[in-house]
């Protein structure tokens, strides 16, 4: 796939292109928080260094298993862009998509997903966490993907709401057929060797029992980074599990208006709700009971 112009070439990624390649990706989600949201923080802290080594891992990952996924934009001045992406059992999945500041309408985004597309050209479903920026929603409409409201919650867990919560065990990767088969039934598609990495990255909550099974991964914090499950009871089980270690500010991420019950728990737990991006997908429905996550989808 070459949809290089004469002052902009656009290849496949290489594992040297990683550290130049994360930064970039900081720089463009720093510049799109301050644009958006007039965040700002210093410098150096563009992205902790624990979550920086966490994205160059997952990328090497998906050099890996879907080289075809994963491009950039550069000319001779360096790097101005990239797009990692991904197929699992027919789910295209869009894992990061970035242009350098200030390089933005010169057609570089484009070319860049055009190719990612094109490695999914032999899926039947398409699935991305948008941010709110508004050219980047225009450019994934007119690419067929309906663009779902994203929601989430934030705060300080009340402790006082905690329930007893029962039924929920540490996982291992002995649980990833398990984990396969739900997710199987939520979104159409299991996430195979991409729980090998997640496993590396989070601490992993499985229920398991007669009446429905569903997992979560949790990061150090206590903030889902992705949850599945059969039905809402046992997805509700597995939040508050989640929220209960959850001794910091902490929040619950990429919900859908598919599903409010993680709204409830958030709101019983006094978190306070917002809005940021879009779900995007493209030939299946709205994921539940299910809690993307903006990467791994």
């Amino acid at each position: 796939m070459d949809e290089s112009t004469p002052d902009v070439v656009i290849r496949r990624m290489c594992a040297a292109d990683l550290p130049v390649a994360e930064r970039l990706s900081a720089e463009g989600f720093h510049e799109l928080d301050t644009r958006m949201f007039r965040r700002s923080w210093p410098e150096p802290q563009l992205r902790p260094a624990d979550r920086g080594a966490h994205w160059i891992a997952r990328t090497r990952h998906f050099l890996a298993t879907d080289p075809d996924g994963c491009w950039v934009a550069e000319d001779q001045t360096g790097m101005l862009g990239i797009v990692t992406s991904f197929n699992r059992e027919k789910l295209w999945c869009l894992a990061t998509y970035a242009v350098r500041p200030g390089l933005q309408g010169r057609g570089i985004g484009k070319s860049l997903l055009v190719a990612a597309l094109h490695h999914g050209r032999g899926s039947l479903r398409g699935m991305l966490s948008s941010s709110s920026d508004p050219r980047a929603a225009r450019r994934y409409r007119l690419a067929g993907f309906s663009l779902h409201p994203q929601m989430f919650l934030s705060g300080t867990v009340d402790r006082s709401a905690l329930p007893v919560v029962e039924k929920v065990r540490e996982g291992s990767a002995g649980d990833i057929d398990l984990m396969d088969s739900i997710d199987r039934r939520t979104r159409g598609a299991a996430h195979g060797a991409d729980h090998e990495v997640m496993l590396g990255f989070w601490r992993l909550l499985v229920s398991d029992t007669t009446t429905g099974s569903g997992y979560a991964y949790v990061d150090q914090r206590g903030n889902v980074a992705l949850l599945a499950a059969d039905n809402r009871r046992t997805a509700t089980r597995l939040l508050w599990a989640a929220l209960a270690d959850a001794d910091v500010e902490v929040g619950i991420h990429h919900v859908t208006a598919a599903n409010e019950w993680a709204i409830d728990v958030g709101m019983a737990a006094r978190l306070d709700l917002h809005q940021d991006g879009y779900l995007g997908l493209r030939n299946m429905a709205l994921p539940t009971p299910y809690l993307h996550n903006g990467a791994l989808l």
